[in-house]
C-alpha cells in the first residue's frame, strides 16, 4: 500500500536521476555553474519534488496537476541535455544513458496519471 511519495517507484527512480545529473554536471566547467549546470540540476530535482508535493496535497486532482508539472520538468531536462551535448559538455553516450532513465520515468508518470484519471470518473 502506498502511504507516502517515498513508496512510489516513479519517485525513487526520479531521485536516482537527480543523483546522476548531479554527478554528470560535477564534470562541467566552473563557468557553467550558474548556466546549464544549474538548469539541469533544478529541472531534475523538480521531477521528484513535484511528485512528492502532489502526493502530499491529498486530492487526486491536485496530484494529477503536480504530475503534469513533473512531466514538464522531464521535458525541460531533455532539452538541457541536448544543449549540453551540442556544447560538448557531455557525451552523447551519457545523454542516451540518462534518456533511457527519463523515458522510463515518463512512461511511469503517464501510467500513474492514467490510473488517477480513472479514479476521477
Amino acid at each position: 500500500m502506498i502511504q507516502s511519495h517515498r513508496d512510489l517507484l516513479v519517485w525513487q527512480k526520479a531521485m536516482d536521476l537527480v543523483v546522476s545529473c548531479y554527478e554528470i554536471t560535477e564534470q562541467f566547467p566552473d563557468s557553467e555553474r550558474f548556466g546549464i549546470t544549474s538548469q539541469m540540476r533544478r529541472a531534475s530535482s523538480s521531477i521528484p519534488a513535484n511528485i512528492a508535493e502532489g502526493k502530499a496535497r491529498g486530492t487526486t486532482k491536485s496530484f494529477l496537476n503536480f504530475l503534469a508539472i513533473a512531466d514538464g520538468s522531464l521535458a525541460e531536462l531533455d532539452t538541457h541535455l541536448e544543449i549540453a551535448v551540442r556544447l560538448n559538455l557531455m557525451t552523447r553516450e551519457h545523454q542516451l544513458t540518462l534518456q533511457t532513465r527519463m523515458d522510463e520515468i515518463g512512461r511511469m508518470l503517464t501510467g500513474l496519471r492514467r490510473s488517477l484519471k480513472l479514479k476521477l470518473k
